[in-house]
């Protein structure tokens, strides 16, 4: 709901997996590390709302999609505002979050870096 509010696309659970299966997407938790150790979608970049730049792919036409814990959560929409403002033409905000994805009952990682 924010991230409409805020101008930006939005993808559900659902669409994000399936689009994973055939496109290279960069997928960004912006969630607190203990969240994102605990769990995470599948190949998720950690980074912090306030992320350097070069930490996102160099390609701005990449897709790039981010969450954070759930839909009343503002960091992901505020991260993708900020890559959007970087000129990145193709950014999401999956405004379930990780406890959607988790209740969509699709793959999590948890641990250390994939």
């Amino acid at each position: 709901m924010l991230a409409m509010l805020m101008g930006l696309k939005s993808i559900s659970p659902q669409q994000l997996h399936e689009r994973m299966e055939y496109e290279a997407l960069t997928v960004i938790d912006v969630n607190a590390e203990r969240s994102w150790l605990r769990a995470r979608v599948p190949g998720a970049l950690h980074l912090g709302v306030d992320f350097d730049p070069a930490a996102l792919p160099p390609d701005l036409t990449r897709g790039l999609v981010f969450y954070c814990s759930n839909a009343l959560c503002r960091k992901a929409p505020l991260a993708a505002r900020r890559a959007q403002q970087l000129g990145y033409t193709d950014v999401r905000v999956m405004a379930a979050g990780i406890s959607g994805w988790s209740g969509a009952r699709l793959p999590i990682h948890s641990g250390a870096a994939d």
